[in-house]
């Protein structure tokens, strides 16, 4: 009977740093290679060796261009990987803007702290060399080096997560072994729903919200209606820190669809990331991906991404400039966690005044400031110096891009007769356990809840 290995070097017991490796007869094939991510954009633990030899890595596999899963990659390749990147298209050209945004970044926190960068831009551009593209349902093979073993095929499926992300299944023996990256919180305004894949044996699967529930979709567009109208009538500030890939490109889409159907008035709002007007680039460059209702929108002559009061401001001056517009005004900045990016300078102006509101739109990781103000801090440090919070904070989950507990149940539930087990990975040490009893609870599967750079067996 033929035994394969599975390594989880990265996203156990943890939101971020998404790094697997399958061990397939003479074969090691990586899935993702992510940053490690907290207070700082990149936690001090990245620069740590790899529990592996970057040059035994055969392939890796990318489920996603968010910095949590490619965010290493350069450094893999800095440390000697020599094969071949694999993902959709979408999701190369999103990883090429990620990374070359995050140079800048990396560069800047070294550099405060008299430490060389985790890796430069020379690094970015090999390893944008050794990338290739697959479509969705287009099979891959890969020589096992093992007589008994053979070839191992690859497939990529939509997660419905951001544009391009994918769940890969790998198929050994017969044996259909997933994982997701991260998962869609289908229905999406602008993408497709996660696809169901049967006869998966053995799963891989993100927890992010593991222990929490979402509001739907109707919902999350009412209240953030209603806290519009209330900035209007205060002429006061909403701010919204606002994730580069996706968020925003939702956020976009939905105050095109507010302002042009009339439902608020006509007020400036400004997208102030540069990295989220180019990836807004790749979402119009791959529309065919979109839903059947967005693409039907667009045959229809609307740009989905350009509506009267929107500003996208580029440069670090135009930026400036927003303070200067009185209000009432929509800002929408990155990091979404407040970890980074010009959304930190608008909070250190604008936290302090109780009429403006601050809305949290996502996942806020362990230890960042997002974390802190949504926990309810009352005073918080930006740039070195005390920032009350007086303003009001609107915490949104259901603009998340992930599935909450109930979808990620309901997941596993439409695969439950073939699965031999489940590994909960990806989620705080709560949401994973919470999970995981869920499923087993439910539906009497197998469920593991692997340690940090734990090994597992499996026999086929």
């Amino acid at each position: 009977m033929a035994k394969i290995k599975i390594q989880f070097a990265g996203g156990a017991d943890t939101t971020t740093g998404s790094n697997f490796i399958l061990k397939v007869g003479r074969r090691n094939i990586m899935i993702d290679c992510g940053l490690f991510q907290g207070e700082k954009v990149a936690e001090d633990n990245n620069r740590d060796s790899f529990p592996y030899n970057p040059r035994d890595i055969d392939v890796l596999f990318v489920t996603h261009g968010h910095l949590d899963h490619v965010g290493r990659i350069p450094k893999l390749v800095k440390e000697g990987f020599q094969g071949i990147i694999v993902s959709t298209s979408a999701t190369r050209d999103i990883g090429e803007y990620i990374l070359k945004d995050s140079v800048g970044i990396l560069t800047k926190e070294a550099e405060r702290e008299g430490l060389p960068p985790i890796y430069s831009e020379e690094d970015v551009d090999k390893a944008m060399s050794l990338w290739e593209v697959k479509n969705l349902h287009e099979d891959m093979y890969i020589d096992s080096g093992d007589s008994e073993i053979r070839n191992i095929k690859i497939t990529f499926y939509d997660a419905g997560h951001i544009l391009g992300s994918s769940m890969i299944v790998f198929e050994i023996k017969g044996q259909k072994i997933m994982f997701t990256g991260d998962l869609g919180n289908s229905p999406s305004p602008l993408l497709k729903d996660t696809e169901h894949v049967p006869g998966i044996n053995y799963l891989i699967m993100e927890s992010v919200y593991g222990d929490r529930e979402h509001e739907h979709l109707e919902d999350r567009v009412e209240i953030l209606k209603s806290l519009i109208k209330k900035t209007i009538a205060k002429k006061s500030v909403l701010m919204i820190p606002a994730f580069s890939v996706e968020r925003t490109q939702q956020l976009v889409y939905i105050f095109n669809n507010m302002v042009e159907n009339k439902e608020i008035p006509l007020i400036p709002i400004f997208l102030d990331s540069p990295l989220a007007i180019n990836v807004t680039k790749v979402y119009k460059k791959h529309e065919r991906e979109f839903n059947e209702n967005v693409k039907e929108i667009i045959r229809n002559g609307d740009d989905i991404f350009a509506f009267a009061g929107l500003t996208m401001t580029k440069t670090p001056e135009d930026s400036k400039s927003i303070s200067k517009v009185p209000g009432p005004k929509i800002i929408i900045a990155g990091a979404g966690m407040s970890n980074g990016g010009r959304i930190v300078h608008h909070e250190a102006k604008y936290l302090p005044d109780s009429r403006n509101t601050l809305i949290l739109i996502g996942y806020q990781a362990a230890g960042t400031l997002g974390r802190r103000i949504y926990e309810g801090a009352k005073e918080v440090t930006i740039f070195k110096e005390k920032i009350p919070v007086r303003a009001e904070i609107a915490n949104l989950t259901g603009f998340s891009a992930h599935k909450d507990s109930s979808d990620l149940q309901d997941f596993v539930g439409k695969m439950k007769k073939s699965l031999r087990k489940v590994f909960v990975v990806l989620g705080e040490p709560k949401s994973e356990s919470y999970l995981a009893q869920r499923l087993v609870e439910q539906y009497g599967v197998k469920v593991k809840v692997p340690m940090v750079n734990e090994t597992i067996e499996i026999t086929l």
